[in-house]
């Protein structure tokens, strides 16, 4: 369906095939750190390594970027948030305490079945995990 001004609606570009994943690609100074990390974080969780990038659902994936025109710690942890659904927030809690991660959020209930928690990466990052109700 096209509106008015010309620009397709988002039922049309639903019934075209639409947005189909998501990727985060995830700048650093040391990518072998940051993917052992990262990986030892989520894979325990469901994530899996697929060639150079982590598959964390059905289309979203975690990518990392060596890079020389980023700092070593994010200067703005909060400007962009790693959003991650999980079934068992409280597991997931249990391992990653095992990590020994910082947690700026600890996880805790928000109302209508929703959980939010957010810790912090190696290099400055925040990642949200979450839980939704069980009919979600």
């Amino acid at each position: 369906m096209t509106a008015e001004n010309g620009t397709r609606t988002s039922t049309d570009a639903t019934r075209q095939g639409g947005i189909t994943g998501l990727g985060v690609i995830i700048g650093t100074t040391d990518t072998d750190a940051l993917i052992a990390w990262y990986r030892a974080a989520l894979e325990p969780l469901g994530a899996r390594w697929v060639e150079h990038m982590l598959l964390v659902g059905p289309g979203a994936v975690i990518g990392f970027d060596q890079r020389d025109d980023v700092a070593e710690k994010a200067a703005e942890p909060g400007r962009q948030l790693v959003n991650l659904t999980v079934r068992d927030i409280r597991a997931a809690e249990k391992h990653l305490n095992t990590l020994g991660v910082t947690w700026v959020r600890p996880v805790e209930e928000v109302g209508g079945g929703w959980f939010f928690s957010t810790i912090v990466d190696p290099v400055g990052n925040y990642l949200q995990i979450l839980q939704g109700p069980e009919a979600s």
